[in-house]
């Protein structure tokens, strides 16, 4: 989007209290039946200042509890010390020779506070800093809440939460008691006050259940969690594992999420089936066909036996359905189709999807059948056996999508076409994304069998969750006018009736895709907020993107949304009118550029950007772009841009910007940083104007090329810490004040 000068921009900058965000680590349990009220722990960072919480979708009421954090090791060192001299105390006062000790219900009364202090929060140095505190929440689920996945965010005084997933369920539900760290130094001492010991070895939990349930767990350290239900023989058992589900990415831990293993023994303790994975998800679900009547055991630890309180479970068992394949994995927009259903304990075996018109995308298939289903514009074929040979290939035409099967161990499907000197193909495979095992590879070659291009896995950054990135892309420009072969297969030549897939072989088709990070913000009506969008081109897409509101009328607006030619990301700012304060709102952007001379408009989508086993982020979708507005902010008065958008910075050059401001004096009380610009690109200097400021821009010519271009992202923080806001966070970190609007700049030769 051009902006035009002068740009007029205007922002309220104000001094707001330093709370950090809170940090949502794990959710416990991680969900509840429908119909029911119960507590949740919600376990993270920088939890004291909750004073609400919130849950996407209807029908659920959350409400704060309590809150609480361990007491510091010095704390314990005094409390403890104190609540054993007044035990001293009172012994000596019972005594036969009580001398001048005396005994009240003061001291009485001093003692059971300290006691109840020690209990409620004692000293944990088993927990990390990321899970420290905790929130209690009543949770109330209305009987006729919709079933499924919803997101729970806390709400500080502040700020507000990154989401994690909570699911409402339709059976019954039990759930273990909250974890407790286990701390050998600690316990004897709170046993003695009257706590439960933590119980230590394994197994370390044990319980009965009655089938079907839904039993909510968490695992610490070394333990194996055990539950016991009486099977008839006959029945087939559906017993599954949502883990890795509840939490993606474990930041801190490898191989970066918690790998559960499944164990089933009879009464014996023989064992009779274990998994610790369903094909190539981490999460395992298996079906058991219970031999003959009696007891059984289902057995639960993490496949290397580590443990803590966010590695959190929901294990579900009993004759339920369960979906393993389904085929065709998609279809064409604006017909109908008929999907075969495979699956454990299902009545139906197939299903007609209606395929709208223009909806396109993956979806789930239906109510019934929850699983990935893809629908496109294309026409659709179906492969056709033999087909495993160049001599046998299927022909195809180049502007297809191919719905086939990898449907025997070692097999390779061959298609083959027409092409032309010059002409760009691409080659893509839809498997792994749509729960298909199938890690396929790829290969074009011409009619001697020479390779024109090859690819295995294929780095799709929109597929957060699927960290193998198994499905196969390849794009080529072809030599020669003749036929060509496409070959596909598993790279570890397995197969089955499972491994299906959708094969789409076509000219490049430019589209993309966006996401906007992060999923939870807050910002004081009036004033603006960094978010980060994320562009996904496809097929050598280029163009320019304007990002817009979805609902231009909702009070919030947009500052640097547009991404530039061949720009994969750009840092933008969002505004909220002060007519939003005090709500959070669910805000929408969509995105619009030309495409073959027709404008094409996409959904951005929220995510959060989460970080596996220390070293590798991922784009994990999120329900929704929660926005809350604080109000009452201390204003300093309006700011305003005077100068044209964007503003040119000559390559080993300098540039500024001039600020009008209400405010005297923000030279010296404000701190001014750029925040994730491009390298080379930094504040050179920022002095006083009569009514403001000049901020000049420098571009180092070393780092930086003619042509860059995007967003200027400026946080503002106070240079001294005050009651209104201490100079950091709760974190030691640097504690922002306001972030001003977005500043469009492009990088030009000269001086």
């Amino acid at each position: 989007m051009k902006v035009m000068a002068p740009a007029m921009v205007f922002l309220a900058l104000a001094i707001s209290a330093g709370w950090a965000q809170p940090h949502v680590a794990y959710v416990y349990p991680a969900g509840g039946q429908v119909g029911t009220t119960f507590e949740i722990v919600v376990g993270g960072q920088n939890l004291m200042s909750v004073s609400n919480a919130m849950m996407t979708g209807d029908g659920v009421v959350v409400t704060v509890l309590d809150r609480n954090r361990p007491i510091s090791q010095k704390d314990f060192g005094l409390l403890r010390d104190r609540w054993m001299a007044l035990q001293d105390r009172e012994k000596a006062a019972n005594s036969a020779d009580p001398g001048t000790n005396t005994w009240t219900t003061a001291d009485i009364r001093e003692r059971e506070e300290i006691r109840n202090k020690i209990l409620k929060n004692p000293p944990n140095r088993k927990t990390g800093p990321a899970m420290i505190e905790t929130v209690t929440l009543r949770v109330e689920i209305a009987t006729n809440a919709a079933t499924g996945d919803r997101e729970i965010r806390l709400l500080g005084q502040n700020a507000l939460s990154n989401p994690l997933t909570f699911r409402v369920g339709a059976l019954p539900e039990e759930s273990k008691s909250a974890a407790q760290a286990f701390n050998p130094d600690l316990e004897p001492f709170l046993k003695r006050l009257g706590r439960k010991p933590v119980p230590v070895g394994t197994p370390k939990y044990e319980a009965t259940v009655s089938l079907p349930v839904t039993v909510n767990g968490q695992i610490m350290p070394g333990e194996v969690d055990r539950f016991h239900f009486v099977g008839k023989r006959g029945q087939q058992i559906v017993i599954m594992v949502e883990a890795r589900a509840l939490i993606p990415y474990l930041a801190d831990a490898v191989p970066g999420w918690f790998e559960a293993v499944l164990t089933i023994f009879d009464s014996r303790g023989h064992e009779l089936a274990s998994d610790e994975r369903f094909r190539f998800k981490p999460d395992p679900a298996m079906r058991f066909e219970v031999p003959e009547d009696g007891d059984y055991t289902v057995e639960i630890h993490d496949s290397i036996f580590r443990g803590r309180e966010d590695f959190v479970y929901r294990l579900t068992m009993g004759e339920l359905p369960f979906v393993t394949s389904i085929f065709p994995l998609g279809g064409k927009a604006g017909d109908k189709t008929e999907v075969a259903v495979s699956g454990w304990n299902l009545g139906e075996r197939s299903v007609v999807r209606d395929n709208p018109p223009g909806a396109t995308g993956v979806a789930m298939l239906s109510d019934r059948f929850p699983v990935p289903f893809a629908v496109d514009e294309l026409p659709e074929q179906f492969e056709r056996e033999p087909n495993d040979s160049r001599a046998t290939a299927q022909a195809v035409d180049l502007s297809a999508i191919v719905n086939g099967k990898i449907g025997r161990r070692g097999e390779t499907d061959v298609f083959s076409f027409k092409g032309v000197t010059g002409q760009r193909v691409v080659a893509e495979v839809m498997a792994r994304r749509l729960d298909s095992p199938l890690d396929s590879f790829l290969r074009l070659m011409d009619a001697e069998g020479k390779l024109v291009a090859s690819n295995d896995d294929f780095d799709d950054k929109g597929s957060g969750l699927e960290t193998h990135h198994a499905d196969s892309y390849l794009t080529a420009v072809l030599p020669a006018d003749g036929i060509y072969f496409v070959e596909i297969g598993d790279t570890q030549a397995r197969g089955g009736s499972e491994f299906g897939y959708r094969l789409r072989l076509s000219g490049p088709r430019p589209d993309f895709a966006l996401w906007i990070v992060p999923a939870s913000v807050t910002v004081h009506g009036g004033m603006s907020a960094p978010l980060t969008v994320y562009a996904l081109r496809k097929d050598g897409f280029t163009n320019a993107i304007n990002l817009k509101l979805k609902d231009e009328s909702s009070g919030f607006s947009l500052s640097g949304s547009r991404i530039g030619i061949n720009q994969d990301k750009v840092q933008i700012t969002l505004k909220a009118s002060t007519r939003n304060t005090g709500m959070v709102s669910a805000v929408e952007l969509v995105g619009e550029a030309s495409v073959d001379g027709r404008l094409v408009r996409r959904e951005v989508l929220p995510a959060e950007d989460m970080m596996q086993a220390f070293a590798y982020p991922h784009l994990v979708p999120a329900k929704a772009l929660a926005v809350n507005v604080l109000g009452g902010p201390r204003a300093l008065g309006a700011v305003q841009w005077l100068d044209a958008m964007p503003i040119k910075i000559p390559r080993g050059g300098t540039a500024g910007v001039r600020m009008a401001a209400a405010g005297k004096g923000l030279v010296e009380r404000f701190d001014l940083r750029l925040q994730g610009a491009p390298d080379g690109i930094s504040i050179r200097q920022i002095s006083p104007i009569p009514g403001g400021i000049e901020v000049v821009f420098a571009a180092d010519a070393a780092q930086v090329m003619a042509g860059t271009n995007g967003n200027l992202i400026i946080d503002v923080a106070l240079k001294t810490a005050s009651a209104f806001a201490p100079k950091v966070n709760g974190n030691g970190q640097r504690a922002s004040v306001a972030t001003l609007p977005a500043i469009p700049f492009e990088i030009v030769d000269g001086r």
